[in-house]
């Protein structure tokens, strides 16, 4: 065997990722830029796309990586819709399915078939203000940390066991939009590093905890003040 066979044995030993999106795939490109860098050893098979006119889908073919659109609207149920959605995932043998803004409420049979190898990313410090307006309802409960949390994915919506925060001090003066450029600069920072804990090997998920090294996370996670 050539060294060239043998480099060529080594890229497909790899872990493969696919990486689900809805819009500007700004956590997507954190990861794949942290893949072209070596600092995750890992590939990005595919990402896929709910929306057509997303503008993460030109990030991924700026980055040169495969993408796959298939449109929520063209199916007559949600359940219809996971099932193409699962297909197309399993077309690419993933070892992780990273959510990154995909906006859709996930089937209990598409959670269950990546259980353990689904990851999302929500912009609160969970399980505080699950679901939607995170940052509005932080400033309303004046509360002085805020954050943004990795977390494996369950059937409970933004329930999954807890892998790592950001956390960041509410200002005086703060409103929702200075909140969430703060917050989404984090996003940056603890997703890459959650995907090459799992790629590596090191970040596991048992029951409802999830695991580091084999040690079970708090509750919170593994918390990095920012």
């Amino acid at each position: 065997m050539s060294v060239t066979d043998l480099n060529a044995t080594k890229e497909e030993q790899k872990p493969r990722i696919v990486v689900l999106i809805s819009g500007s795939g700004s956590n997507m490109a954190a990861i794949a830029d942290a893949v072209k860098q070596g600092d995750i050893d890992a590939e990005i098979s595919a990402v896929i796309c709910n929306r057509p006119e997303a503008p993460g889908l030109q990030k991924a073919k700026d980055r040169d990586i495969e993408t796959q659109v298939i449109d929520h609207k063209e199916f007559a149920s949600r359940e219809d819709f996971d099932v193409a959605l699962m297909r197309c995932i399993d077309d690419y043998q993933p070892d992780l399915v990273v959510l990154a803004g995909f906006m859709r409420i996930l089937t209990a049979d598409f959670v269950i078939r990546y259980h353990g190898r689904m990851l999302n990313i929500h912009p609160s410090l969970l399980p505080k203000y699950q679901g939607l307006n995170t940052h509005q309802r932080a400033l309303d409960a004046g509360d002085e940390q805020h954050g943004v949390t990795v977390h494996f994915v369950t059937e409970e919506l933004d329930g999954g066991p807890n892998v790592i925060q950001a956390v960041i001090p509410v200002y005086d003066g703060d409103d929702a939009i200075s909140l969430q450029q703060r917050v989404h600069s984090q996003e940056h920072v603890i997703y890459p590093i959650a995907v090459k804990w799992f790629v590596n090997g090191r970040l596991t998920m048992k029951g409802n905890d999830a695991l580091l090294d084999g040690n079970i996370l708090p509750n919170n996670g593994l918390q990095l003040e920012a």
